[in-house]
């Protein structure tokens, strides 16, 4: 049938006057709405993991900058309060000061470590929560999760009793551990303290 001005087109899902059946009538959009879905809920679930993610990485963040200012305050109780930096001396008035020697660096106290970092455990002792590879904690055997009990010979109640016991021992001599592992069997380990500057 030709279309010509006097006949328009029929209306889209409408039928011709001579024609098809009624439930015949196609449907154009119908086919891509499914695709239009499904391409929809693929872009929803892209952007939720970006959200995720972004929030696990500023929670890493967060958690990392909090646990650090944590040890650094940790290790200013540690000092104590007699560790206060050196201070320089003023210089002479009298004497011409000489530039083109650079001024010698102040001698930094020497103090034994172990390596490894402990906290404070539900009962007596301290728990090993990092080892330092190398360091001298790892070359005695020391791995995350112990309990240290007896630092040669003084009972360890705190993490503040190691850190005590650790500042009076001195480097490079043997010192004898009495551990308790993670799955609870005791055992003695010789550790000899390294030096930090």
């Amino acid at each position: 049938m030709e279309q010509t001005a006097l006949r328009p087109k029929p209306m889209p899902g409408r039928e011709p006057l001579g024609g098809a059946s009624r439930g015949a009538a196609r449907r154009p959009h119908t086919a891509r709405r499914g695709g239009r879905r499904l391409l929809t809920v693929a872009f929803g679930l892209l952007v939720g993991l970006g959200l995720l993610l972004s929030g696990i990485g500023l929670g890493t963040v967060s958690a990392t900058v909090i646990g650090m200012s944590r040890m650094a305050e940790l290790q200013r109780q540690a000092e104590g309060p007699g560790a206060a930096a050196p201070r320089s001396a003023p210089a002479s008035r009298s004497a011409p000061a000489d530039r083109t020697a650079p001024a010698s660096p102040a001698p930094t106290p020497v103090r034994p470590s172990l390596g490894i970092e402990a906290v404070d455990d539900t009962g007596p002792g301290a728990r090993v929560v990092g080892v330092h590879v190398p360091g001298p904690g790892y070359s005695a055997g020391l791995v995350r999760g112990d309990l240290l009990l007896v630092f040669g010979g003084t009972r360890i109640d705190s993490a503040a009793d190691l850190a005590q016991a650790v500042a009076r021992a001195r480097p490079g001599r043997g010192v004898v551990l009495t551990v308790r592992h993670r799955g609870g069997g005791y055992e003695q380990l010789t550790v000899v303290p390294g030096i930090v500057t």
